[in-house]
């Protein structure tokens, strides 16, 4: 099986494929190109930001941090239908801790109804969900994720600032203004 090139997630199936990597979908694929273009940004204004975020307050309930990425699992299914999602949020241990037993309630109650995923994917989720609100990323530094986070958010900021250096193109049926003589 396949790993993520972003979120080293496995891949049981699809994906998107870009040369030799593999990603899970199309967000992992768009925030690995982005990633790219922090690679001439100095190491330190990087470890600098990232440290900031994790310094600041909750986004969620304004409380004090560290604040980080954490998962919730959650597995929806009805009959042949199963869905299931991991969803990162940035948030304290609370909240984090609140989001995740909501995720292991909302498979408890949505998860077993589909054959054969949901029988077997509701005990994951709910398991990913414990040992999520058990363990956690430590809190005496940032984690990969929450790095690998603000580095997108650099990316995309440092991408949108090249788009709007640049003039836009003139329509095709413009006509240039004459050269001076």
């Amino acid at each position: 099986m396949a790993k993520c090139g972003y979120c080293n997630s496995t891949i049981i199936m699809g994906g998107v494929r870009a040369g030799q990597l593999h990603f899970c979908n199309k967000k992992c694929h768009q925030n690995a190109h982005i990633l790219s273009a922090t690679k001439n940004v100095p190491a330190e204004i990087l470890d600098r930001k990232v440290d900031e975020v994790w310094r600041s307050n909750c986004p969620k309930c304004q409380g004090l941090g560290p604040v980080d990425v954490h998962k919730v699992h959650e597995v929806w299914s009805a009959l042949l239908l199963t869905r299931w999602t991991t969803k990162a949020q940035v948030s304290c241990r609370s909240c984090a801790t609140k989001g995740q037993l909501a995720g292991v309630g909302f498979s408890l109650v949505f998860g077993w109804w589909g054959f054969p995923w949901g029988l077997i994917l509701t005990p994951v989720q709910i398991t990913r969900n414990i040992i999520g609100i058990s363990s956690g990323p430590d809190s005496s530094r940032p984690s990969e994720e929450l790095r690998k986070l603000v580095l997108v958010n650099a990316g995309s900021q440092i991408i949108g600032s090249q788009k709007s250096a640049t003039p836009p193109p003139l329509p095709s049926s413009a006509t240039p203004p004459p050269l001076p003589r």
